[in-house]
């Protein structure tokens, strides 16, 4: 009763801050293309994910069709492999969730999925522009030639009402103690995404049932 009052509560959490970055996205439509089958920000990342942000998404997962949940799990035990052979500090992959270019639990995504595309204010006060405007996507019809930076001058250009802004949505200031404390509960721990498929005691991945084992919401 008590694991569900938490999710509960943590479900009010994400309903106001999806607003808040629908609005945002909203607001940036003339520099935003997102789409489905797009997949950019599914790849090539580390996916940071609290210890409630990852019971949620196996909620979603739990509920998945038999197959879906066994390419899951096949791309889960690939990933793994694939971190055990990587030589380099950071390692990353590609969402184990995404199948087909598609997010299999869409619903269930975690914080950095719901506010990857925005520039966003890092830790450190400097506007960090989406890794996708180098390929073409959001921002980019405004990104300096060759540069990072936006240019005011295409954005004039281009007559566009609302201009380029960045928003204070950086992963660590989403899951700041303030908004446990406001919304009464807590983050818990806060790993990279495929960490939480490695069995606590020992560097081997956890059984690939589904629902798979999830932590204790405390």
């Amino acid at each position: 009763m008590i694991m569900n009052k938490i999710l509960e509560n943590y479900l009010v959490y994400l309903n106001v801050i999806e607003k808040k970055v629908n609005k945002f996205f909203d607001e940036q439509k003339p520099y935003i293309f997102c789409k489905k089958g797009c997949a950019k920000c599914c790849q090539n990342a580390e996916f940071p994910f609290s210890k409630i942000e990852f019971c949620y998404l196996m909620e979603g997962a739990s509920k998945l069709p038999l197959e879906t949940k066994q390419i899951i799990s096949d791309n889960i035990t690939k990933i793994l492999t694939q971190r055990k052979q990587c030589t380099k500090e950071e390692f990353l992959y590609t969402c184990p969730f995404l199948i087909n270019n598609v997010c299999s639990v869409y619903q269930y995504r975690g914080i950095v999925c719901r506010t990857f595309g925005l520039m966003n204010i890092g830790q450190d006060g400097r506007v960090k522009v989406p890794f996708c405007c180098y390929q073409g996507l959001n921002y980019s019809n405004v990104l300096e030639d060759g540069g990072t930076q936006i240019s005011r001058e295409k954005y004039q250009k281009l007559g566009y009402e609302k201009e380029p802004v960045a928003f204070n949505i950086n992963y660590n200031f989403l899951t700041d103690a303030d908004f446990e404390n406001g919304f009464h509960f807590k983050f818990g721990e806060k790993k990279p995404l495929i960490e939480w498929f490695i069995q606590p005691d020992q560097q081997s991945p956890m059984p690939v049932e589904f629902p798979l084992t999830n932590p204790n919401i405390k």
